[in-house]
């Protein structure tokens, strides 16, 4: 009478955690661009102050939104570091992340000062990441690609919101400098790049607990892995690198809408990837 019938299939069992991964990437990585956008260009105060608020705000969501510690441990997750608290530790830096922003939104026009706290804020970032690897993969070794992972998706997903958002600015107020808009093309450019050798690297020399080399490609979710390759990696490259060329140019409506295609298809891809390492141990 007490028998709930089988458990969920592992995907379905691996979205908690694909949601928080989404969240975290967009605060963390949007935040990022905000701070070094404030130290290396001349965008406005406005656009900075919006765009850091709204990486405190997804924070927020990611904070509710933990899994927690699994209750049925998964095809690459387990309980290795997987308890209630490690769970605790993850929300007590996310939360110190969360402060930490808030504080730099506030100070953000004292230059020195918001580098410092914007330093920290991101240094707990970091943490929170690493705490989350070490608790979900199945060893230490196998926290540390999984760590590197983490990191990049936060990069290129909340970068690519940061951009998009600074695209927005300038079709309101078109007299700024373009300077901003074509450092954070550029630094997404470059970010996509190492995420095109990292795949190779997962891929062919094998990153996480469930690849052998060239495994990616001959057993599992083959097809996920080739669009993971073509359609989120591959193709915003060629989207950071037309919209470098086009701020460059001063054509930031142009910009801007492919800015928004590629935040589409690099979300599509840290959703991927998340799900392909928690539901079978495949870093991509």
């Amino acid at each position: 009478m007490n028998d709930l019938g089988p458990p969920p299939p592992p995907i379905v069992q691996t979205l908690p955690y694909v949601a928080w991964m989404l969240l975290v990437s967009l605060s963390f990585g949007s935040f990022a661009l905000v701070l070094i956008t404030r130290q290396l260009t001349d965008a406005t105060i406005g656009y900075l102050r919006f765009t850091a608020a709204a990486a405190a705000l997804i924070g927020l969501f990611a904070l509710f939104a933990d899994p927690g510690a699994p209750a049925v441990p998964l095809t690459s997750l387990t309980v290795h570091g997987s308890t209630a608290a490690a769970a605790t530790l993850r929300a007590e830096a996310l939360v110190a992340f969360l402060v930490l922003a808030v504080v730099y939104v506030a100070i953000i026009r004292m230059r020195d000062a918001a580098l410092i706290v914007g330093a920290l804020a991101m240094g707990a970032a970091v943490g929170t990441l690493a705490v989350a690897a070490l608790g979900w993969a199945p060893t230490n070794q196998d926290a540390v690609p999984l760590i590197v992972q983490m990191v990049m998706l936060a990069a290129i997903t909340g970068g690519s919101l940061a951009a998009v958002v600074l695209g927005h600015w300038y079709l309101v107020t078109p007299g700024i400098s373009e300077r901003p808009l074509v450092l954070q093309a550029r630094l997404l450019l470059a970010i996509l790049l190492l995420q095109a050798l990292l795949f190779v690297t997962w891929t062919t020399l094998a990153g996480g607990p469930g690849q052998t080399p060239f495994s990616s490609f001959t057993t599992g979710p083959v097809l996920l892995v080739v669009l993971r390759l073509l359609v989120t990696i591959l193709f915003p490259i060629v989207l950071a690198a037309m919209a470098w060329r086009t701020a460059l140019t001063r054509s930031m409506e142009s910009a801007t809408g492919l800015l928004y295609i590629n935040l589409a298809a690099v979300m599509a891809g840290t959703i991927g990837a998340a799900a392909l390492y928690i539901s079978s141990g495949i870093l991509v």
